[in-house]
C-alpha cells in the first residue's frame, strides 16, 4: 500500500451535508446522549443488513467494515480526549482508516463480537468524557500541521462518527 494522504479534520463550526449533523448544535450532554444511542443503533441497522460483508462498491466499505471503524473510532477518540485532558496540546496521530480496515481484516471479523467491542468502547469513551473538567472543554490537541482542535470538538466528532456511519450501515 502506498503513503496514505492524511485528510484534514472538519473545523470546530462543522456542519455535515451528507447527514446533517451540526457540531455547534451540540452540549456535551446533548452529545453524549447521541453517542450513548450508538452502539444499539448500530446493532439494529448492521444486523439488519442481509450481506454485512458486501461493498456496494470497491470505494465503499461494508456494514461490517463500518462496525469495526466506529469500534475504533471510540477506542481512538478515547486516548486522543485522555491526552487532551492530561497534556498540554498533543500532537496526536491520525487513525489512517482505510489501512486499518485493510491490514487488520475488518471484513473478516465477526459482526456480533464487534458489536459487543463497540458497546464496551462506547462505555469507555464515555468515561473519559466524564473526566473531563468544566474548565477542561477548551484545552486543544494538533493532528496536522495548522489544525487545532478542543476537547469538546473531540466530543462533538465522535457523536457525529456514530451518527453519520450508522447512515452508511443502513445503505449497505
Amino acid at each position: 500500500m502506498n503513503r496514505v494522504e492524511v485528510p484534514p479534520l472538519p473545523g470546530e463550526d462543522h456542519s455535515c451535508s451528507e447527514c446533517g449533523f451540526s457540531y455547534l448544535a451540540l452540549d456535551v450532554g446533548e452529545a453524549r446522549a447521541v453517542i450513548t444511542a450508538v452502539p444499539d443503533r448500530t446493532r439494529a441497522a448492521a444486523l439488519a443488513v442481509p450481506d454485512p460483508r458486501r461493498r456496494l462498491a470497491p470505494s465503499r466499505w461494508s456494514a461490517l467494515e463500518y462496525v469495526c471503524h466506529l469500534r475504533d473510532v471510540y477506542i481512538s477518540s478515547t486516548i486522543r480526549l485522555y491526552r487532551v485532558r492530561t497534556e498540554d496540546r498533543p500532537s496526536l496521530e491520525p487513525m489512517l482508516n482505510d489501512l486499518r480496515t485493510a491490514r487488520f481484516r475488518h471484513n473478516e471479523m465477526s459482526l456480533p463480537a464487534v458489536l459487543d467491542e463497540l458497546g464496551l468502547t462506547v462505555l469507555g469513551f464515555l468515561d473519559e468524557v466524564d473526566r473531563v473538567r468544566p474548565d477542561g472543554w477548551t484545552r486543544t490537541a494538533t493532528r496536522l500541521p495548522g489544525e487545532e482542535r478542543t476537547a469538546l470538538w473531540f466530543v462533538r466528532h465522535a457523536a457525529h462518527e456514530g451518527v453519520h456511519h450508522i447512515r452508511d450501515i443502513e445503505a449497505s
